[in-house]
């Protein structure tokens, strides 16, 4: 096996070797070609076209030709750091540029003189800018003189208040006093034709204090109320005496799609005069039922009124008031039925008339019926308007009347006028309407105006004395460049009656009624005020610029053409 072995690997070795040698054998050259190859070479050279090559200019273009067009592109690199969106991180506010503080003008002051003694002085002082805490004061005087005899007027004002709104509630108060100071100078020509001896003065101070407490508005509070006083003291310079508390409250309660609620108050008032001390006291309660749907208002009530004191009486008077959009957000037809006790007091009497005598007859007046509708809305926040016709029935309704002469008076030469009030003994009827418009023509520009017209129908007077049948009221105000303002002020009175009386020659007969006519006026004032530096103006007023000295109340001529000016100051 061994031999066998060693034949097998001799012959792999020699076949191996015979292998190698067979591929390393030279490789045979080809023979050269005969013929040499020659290479074209293509020279590339700017085109210059010939003439010649004109006609080889296509008509049309050539459809087919997509040559590329490679913009050339320029890259920059900013050095900002990638943000992931996904994540939430601060946002990074901006400082705002603080403005100047402006200069605050929570107080002035005014002072001013002109014709017919004419002296204007007025200070305003508050506390500053915070609208949650706000006190403050004024102090207001003017007085004028016409051609008469002690044709005077002086009015004093003084007062301070302070308002606080807190979390819930907002409380508001105010003490004041008001002094008004003028003679009875009036006198009928025709009965004296001279000027009859020297004219008394009239003079009234009253002391005022207001106070209201009101809660504060909360989305989700469904109850709202408020509470108030009112109280004052009056004394005139004939020992005439009146004092008056009132206290009134309020309450409402949403309950589903109903507001249940009650108006209430108690007044008390005691009046004091030579020859009488009388009590006059009120108790309201005014519950009510009010539905709110998307286009209609209503509310039902009672109003159940009680006087009690020197004279006793129980009212009870309906209330019914709703309101129906017919343009909604723009126009509202309204209307109302309601009644309530005119409660009759020295204060009002002497604010409307100062000329009053001694011995003021005081009874309430009852309103049994008032019944109105009309129209009211806006067309935009610069025109608002407000339509309305009325018709009232009241008992024992209150007219000024020149009181009669005495015989003592007459013989001691003590003729001025002075006015009385007379009760209309029944039901007097009224129909009226009132209108009022409101313009804003633009931020410079602000027109306002009222209307009322009257016919009366008396029961037992002859006529409703001193009660005109129209009265129109009217005001525009023009600011140009927040420096220069314009005014001005219209009043026009229509045609009146005044009931007077002319003493008999006979003693024993009593003295005879007279009708009085009095006639319309009209009264234009115009101002105009010029702020000359951040704090200092001037203003210049023309009051009854036709110079009418009309009459309001028989005998008592009102002054002329009055122009005043003077500077103010705000600080």
């Amino acid at each position: 096996m061994r031999s066998t072995y060693f034949r097998y690997t001799f012959f792999l070795l020699m076949s191996s070797s015979f292998a190698a040698l067979s591929q390393t054998k030279p490789e045979e050259k080809k023979p050269e070609p005969k013929e040499a190859i020659t290479e074209e070479i293509e020279v590339i050279r700017p085109y210059m076209p010939v003439l010649a090559d004109a006609s080889k200019i296509r008509r049309s273009p050539d459809l087919n030709s997509n040559k590329p067009f490679k913009p050339s592109l320029n890259y920059t690199i900013l050095d900002k750091r990638l943000e992931l969106n996904s994540d939430l991180r601060q946002l990074q506010s901006q400082e705002l540029i603080q403005p100047p503080v402006p200069v605050l003008k929570n107080n002035y002051a005014k002072l001013g003189a002109g014709n017919l003694g004419t002296v204007l002085g007025e200070v305003y002082i508050n506390t500053g800018a915070d609208e949650a805490l706000q006190a403050g004061g004024y102090l207001k005087h003017i007085n004028q003189s016409g051609e008469l005899d002690k044709q005077q007027y002086s009015r004093q004002e003084l007062g301070i208040f302070g308002k606080s709104i807190q979390d819930r509630i907002t409380l508001n108060g105010e003490l004041g006093y008001d002094r008004f100071s003028t003679y009875f100078y009036g006198y009928n020509p025709v009965l004296t034709p001279t000027v009859p001896g020297k004219p008394e003065s009239q003079r009234f101070g009253t002391l005022s204090l207001k106070g209201e407490l009101l809660k504060n508005f909360e989305e989700s509070s469904q109850s709202d109320y408020a509470a108030k006083i009112d109280a004052y003291l009056l004394r005139n310079n004939a020992d005439a005496k009146e004092n008056s508390y009132t206290l009134s409250g309020f309450f409402n309660k949403v309950w589903k799609d109903f507001n249940v609620g009650a108006n209430s108050s108690i007044d008390f008032t005691a009046t004091k005069d030579a020859s009488y001390d009388i009590s006059n006291n009120l108790i309201r309660i005014n519950p009510y039922l009010k539905l709110q749907g998307k286009n209609y208002k209503l509310s039902l009530g009672v109003n159940l009124v009680k006087e009690f004191g020197t004279e006793s009486r129980t009212s009870l008077f309906p209330t019914v008031i709703g309101e129906l959009p017919i343009v909604p957000g723009y126009a509202t037809v309204f209307g109302g039925y309601t009644g309530d006790v005119l409660k009759s007091t020295l204060r009002n009497f002497s604010i409307e008339n100062p000329y009053l005598a001694q011995k003021i007859a005081m009874e309430n007046a009852l309103e049994k019926s008032n019944i109105y509708g009309g129209i009211k809305g806006n067309a935009g926040a610069g025109f608002g308007f407000k339509a309305m016709v009325y018709f009232k029935t009241i008992e024992g309704m209150p007219l000024f009347a020149n009181k009669e002469l005495s015989s003592a008076d007459i013989s001691n030469n003590k003729t001025f006028e002075r006015f009385e009030v007379i009760y209309d003994q029944g039901n007097s009827k009224t129909f009226g309407f009132e209108g009022e418009l409101s313009v804003k023509a633009s931020e410079t520009l602000f027109l306002t105006g009222r209307f009322l017209m009257n016919e009366y129908n008396m029961a037992t007077e002859q006529e409703a004395w001193y009660k005109p049948n129209f009265r129109l009221f009217s005001n525009a105000r023009l600011s140009l460049q927040k420096k220069f303002i314009l005014d001005a002020e219209l009043v026009l009175n229509g045609d009146s009656n005044g009931l007077t009386y002319v003493p008999s020659t006979n003693p024993a007969l009593t003295a005879e009624r007279r009708v009085v006519s009095v006639s319309s006026y009209v009264d234009l004032s115009i101002g105009a005020e010029y702020q000359i530096k951040q704090k200092f103006g001037v203003f210049l007023r023309a009051n009854n610029l036709f110079g009418n000295e009309y009459q309001r109340y028989l005998y008592y001529p009102n002054l002329g053409l009055n122009i005043l000016g003077g500077l103010n100051y705000s600080f």
